[in-house]
């Protein structure tokens, strides 16, 4: 398993900005929680899926099987 920032720099960089403005909640989410701080709560539990491979839900991160 491997973790690894998107290598589309336009998308990275527009989501690390984001995350900037938000203080570190996924800019793709409206609520500020726990929940949505990067690395968010959903990609977590996908990381920890042994099956699971692609990106997570703003796109920063991926992980490779």
């Amino acid at each position: 398993m491997k973790i690894t920032v998107n290598p589309d720099k336009a998308i990275a960089d527009a989501v690390k900005e984001g995350l900037k403005q938000t203080g570190g909640y996924c800019p793709c989410r409206r609520e500020r929680t726990e929940e949505n701080k990067c690395m968010c709560q959903e990609f977590r539990e996908q990381i920890k899926d042994p099956d699971f491979e692609g990106f997570c839900h703003c796109m920063l991160y991926y992980k490779q099987n």
